[in-house]
């Protein structure tokens, strides 16, 4: 027996593929499955671009995060274009700013301990955004990042409603400058990418390189699946917390010292 054909799925991969086809060819980048906007002379073979023998993740120290420094922000901003660092963004209320990495401080009100700690997209393995999307444009990558198909999403904002750490904005207003392998666009939802264009051609994200230049070395990048990669040992021999684990996520992102 022929077995039915989920239309909706059909449909909008169809349209996804046509859409980023034409865009490639007419602005001359070369695009893998489950990549953003790359240039040709960077993009890797598609065989190659994704594969689940690998999981990214972030490990991030408070006792090393420096209360008044902003460093892992800043490179976000230049790096990806967000911010009025960037000049690109004009806003009716000071709420609609779009914000992809923040300082957040917490503090024990028993002890009045105070600590700092920057907040993004935690890259889940469960991603309550990816579950509620209806277009598919929040969708998880077999590495763990967790990403927006700018094309498709049509700005419903239900996986900003349904993340648990308010990792997502909404783009209310025209754009200027935006940068190529960080594609943006009013109307759509955005959040932390891990700096995909930089993980895909074996670099680190922005933010990690900030806070160590700063001296800092609160942060750590790697594979969470290599028992030998600088992150994992570190997990091992220390440990790391994610936040909200009660919702048993399995976030990308862990931290020390909570």
């Amino acid at each position: 027996m022929t077995q039915p054909v989920n239309t909706k799925e059909t449909t909008t991969d169809l349209y996804r593929r046509q859409f980023l086809g034409k865009t490639a060819a007419a602005a001359g980048f070369a695009l893998a499955p489950g990549m953003l906007l790359t240039e040709i002379a960077h993009a890797k073979p598609a065989d190659e671009a994704v594969s689940d023998k690998n999981r990214w993740g972030l490990l991030i120290n408070t006792n090393k995060c420096g209360s008044g420094c902003t460093a892992c922000v800043t490179a976000c901003q230049t790096e990806n274009g967000w911010g009025e660092l960037n000049h690109s963004e004009e806003h009716s209320r000071a709420s609609q700013k779009a914000v992809w990495i923040r300082k957040v401080k917490l503090k024990d009100k028993q002890t009045g301990h105070v600590q700092s700690l920057p907040l993004m997209c935690q890259h889940c393995e469960h991603p309550p955004c990816v579950d509620v999307c209806p277009t598919g444009a929040s969708f998880k990558r077999k590495d763990g990042i967790v990403l927006v198909d700018k094309h498709i999403c049509i700005g419903c904002r239900y996986c900003m409603m349904a993340c648990p750490y308010k990792a997502r904005s909404f783009i209310h207003e025209a754009l200027q400058n935006q940068k190529v392998h960080s594609p943006r666009g009013k109307g759509t939802v955005e959040s932390c990418t891990m700096c995909v264009h930089r993980v895909d051609n074996d670099g680190t994200p922005a933010c990690v390189e900030a806070c160590n230049a700063e001296g800092h070395q609160a942060m750590y990048f790697g594979d969470l699946k290599d028992s030998n990669s600088a992150i994992s040992k570190e997990l091992a021999k220390n440990g790391g917390q994610q936040i909200r684990a009660d919702l048993d996520l399995n976030t990308g992102v862990r931290y020390q010292g909570l």
